[in-house]
C-alpha cells in the first residue's frame, strides 16, 4: 500500500515519539500483563464504534438532571466522528502500526495477539470518542468527580497504545480532535433553548389513572 505524504511525514517525524511512548506503555505489560491485558482489552472494547458512550449520552439525555451532560456528550461524539471519521481519516490515511510485518511495532502487536482493526490509523477514533464525550462531562460536572471522565478518556488512549493497534501519535491526535469537539459540544449546549431541558419524557399520565380508578 502506498503511503499518503501526510502518513509519511508523520511516521517521520512522530518516530522516535512513537517507539519511546509505546515501549513506556509496554513497561505496564511487563510489570502486570496478566490482569491489565484484559482490563485494556475492556477499555478498549468500550469505545468501539462509540456504541457505549452513545447509549450513555442518550441515558443522560432522558433524565431532566442530566439532560445537559448527555445533549453535550451527543454533540461531542458527533463532531468528534465527523472530523476524524468522514475527513481526517480518510485524508491522511495512515496504515496501522501492525501493517508493516518487518517494522518496529509488528512483534509487540502480536506479543499483545494480534487485535485487528478496519480502518485507517490517524488519529484515533477510539480516543477521539472518548474525549469528545467525557470533555463535556468534566466542564459541566462538579470537578470534585468529574475529573473521573478525563481519566476514562486517558486510560481509552493508553489501551490504544497498550493494544498496538495505533501509534502514540494517532492517540495524541485523538486527544486534540476529540477535546476540540468536546469544547464546542458544550458552546453548542449552551445556545440550545432552555426548553429542550425542561422536558419531562417520563411524566406519570394522571388523567388516564384516575379514570382507570374510577372504573373499578
Amino acid at each position: 500500500m502506498e503511503m499518503t505524504a501526510a502518513a509519511l511525514w508523520l511516521n517521520t517525524v512522530f518516530a522516535g515519539f512513537d517507539q519511546s511512548i509505546t515501549l513506556a506503555v509496554h513497561k505496564l505489560y511487563e510489570w502486570g500483563g496478566v490482569v491489565l491485558t484484559p482490563f485494556m482489552e475492556f477499555i478498549s472494547l468500550l469505545g468501539k464504534g462509540g456504541i457505549a458512550l452513545i447509549i450513555l449520552s442518550l441515558i443522560l439525555m432522558f433524565f431532566k438532571p442530566t439532560r445537559r451532560f448527555g445533549t453535550a456528550m451527543a454533540i461531542g461524539l458527533a463532531l468528534g466522528a465527523i472530523i476524524t471519521n468522514l475527513c481526517i481519516k480518510i485524508a491522511v490515511a495512515r496504515p496501522r502500526p501492525y501493517a508493516d510485518a518487518n517494522g518496529f511495532f509488528y512483534p509487540l502487536w502480536l506479543m499483545m495477539g494480534q487485535h485487528m482493526e478496519s480502518d485507517m490509523s490517524f488519529p484515533s477514533g477510539h480516543t477521539t470518542a472518548a474525549f469528545a464525550a467525557m470533555v463535556p462531562l468534566f466542564i459541566l460536572g462538579r470537578k470534585r468527580i468529574s475529573w473521573l471522565a478525563l481519566l476514562f478518556a486517558f486510560t481509552m488512549g493508553i489501551s490504544r497504545i497498550y493494544l498496538v493497534v495505533h501509534f502514540p501519535s494517532d492517540v495524541l491526535g485523538g486527544i486534540i480532535v476529540g477535546t476540540f469537539a468536546g469544547i464546542m459540544a458544550v458552546l453548542i449546549e449552551k445556545k440550545i433553548p432552555q426548553k429542550w431541558f425542561e422536558l419531562n419524557f417520563y411524566k406519570k399520565k394522571e388523567g388516564k389513572h384516575e379514570c382507570s380508578d374510577s372504573e373499578k
